[in-house]
């Protein structure tokens, strides 16, 4: 079974992370939340507490098939400021694992470098900050092992496009008719 890891910090983008558990779970993908704020309870942008599966300090994801980052703020702060998640960030992308972010988030991985010859895309407001190759507006891109969504409003064609890197088209197909999303 795949395996992947959603990170949530204090004033994540509800919508982008819940979207992609919610239907990576449809899919039957084993998905585990992270909290990166040293506790189970975060609180997403729009003040809905969530309780994180975990907390990173605990965790062991040497078994990830893929990492996925949501936006928000001041949530893609916190992601970008936690040097245990940067080097987890660093290590699974030196061993090909799939890494995913939406909305202010992909400016992490531009951050560390690993959008600088990929097509990437992100928050209108935050594309100067992607360092990649090509900007792109589009709800989504995948280009080699990173995906990036623009924002909330691509929250499910995001997620979509991850099951179906993990899944295949068939099964991510089955979800997007099972949950009767026509976009």
């Amino acid at each position: 079974m795949k395996k992947v890891y959603v990170f949530l910090a204090d004033g994540f983008e509800e919508i982008e992370g819940l979207t992609v558990v919610d239907i990576l779970r449809r899919a039957g993908v084993e998905t585990v939340t992270v909290s990166v704020m040293g506790r189970k309870d975060v609180m997403g942008s729009h003040a809905i507490p969530v309780r994180a599966d975990m907390v990173f300090e605990e965790a062991d994801m040497s078994d990830a098939d893929m990492l996925v980052l949501p936006g928000g703020m001041p949530g893609t702060i916190h992601l970008k400021e936690h040097e245990g998640l940067r080097k987890l960030l660093g290590d699974a992308h030196s061993r090909g694992v799939h890494l995913a972010a939406i909305c202010a988030a992909p400016t992490v991985l531009g951050d560390l470098g690993f959008l600088r010859e990929k097509k990437a895309c992100c928050y209108p407001s935050f594309e100067e900050q992607l360092d990649c190759a090509q900007v792109c507006r589009v709800p989504v891109v995948t280009d080699g092992d990173v995906t990036t969504g623009r924002g909330m409003g691509a929250a499910i064609p995001f997620a979509l496009e991850l099951t179906g890197i993990l899944c295949g088209e068939e099964k991510a197909g089955e979800v997007k008719a099972g949950i009767v999303y026509e976009g």
